[in-house]
């Protein structure tokens, strides 16, 4: 067994995002015939002015969320797993703390946005409770805007749930969020 942790990504985490991130969404290129958005962000950036979290497994980054706190939402930017650890239920994980930090913010929904070609994601999202709230044409391709309520918790979730044991064994099979 093994213990997963959240933290806010730190300036010195911003070499380990991008390279997680771009071997999360590599596989995209192909589908979409260009990188997804999340490879070419400035993540350093992003960790300063926004709220990046990372999901570590025994001290080791797994995952990633980049949140951008908005009035009324969080908009979810970037969700990765390594690819390594895919498959295990870290992409739930990962969603379901970055909807108790929307929360948390005060927020009352949390929004992302995928590439309508990104099939797994559309699934993943809408098993989660994500709704489709519009979409829109982007770079010859489409792009989907979901969100969902992000309501109080329940009295089980207000547990402190910042580290949970995981099985280690379990098949692989990337998650990742953004166009």
């Amino acid at each position: 067994m093994s213990e997963i942790a959240f933290r806010r990504a730190a300036a010195a985490d911003a070499a380990a995002v991008a390279d997680l991130t771009r071997r999360a969404y590599a596989k995209w290129v192909a589908v979409i015939g260009r990188e997804p958005l999340p490879m070419g962000f400035d993540h350093a950036t992003a960790i300063r002015d926004d709220v990046v979290e990372v999901m570590e497994l025994d001290g080791a980054i797994v995952g990633v969320t980049h949140l951008v706190v908005a009035a009324d939402r969080l908009l979810l930017e970037n969700l990765a797993i390594d690819p390594a650890f895919a498959g295990r239920g870290l992409g739930r994980r990962m969603l379901a703390h970055a909807e108790r930090l929307t929360r948390d913010l005060g927020r009352p929904r949390l929004a992302l946005y995928t590439n309508a070609r990104f099939i797994a994601n559309l699934r993943f999202y809408a098993a989660a409770g994500y709704a489709v709230d519009r979409e829109e044409t982007f770079r010859g391709g489409t792009v989907v805007h979901m969100s969902r309520a992000v309501v109080a918790p329940s009295p089980t979730e207000r547990q402190d749930l910042s580290h949970e044991v995981i099985s280690t064994s379990a098949p692989s099979g990337a998650r990742t969020t953004a166009s």
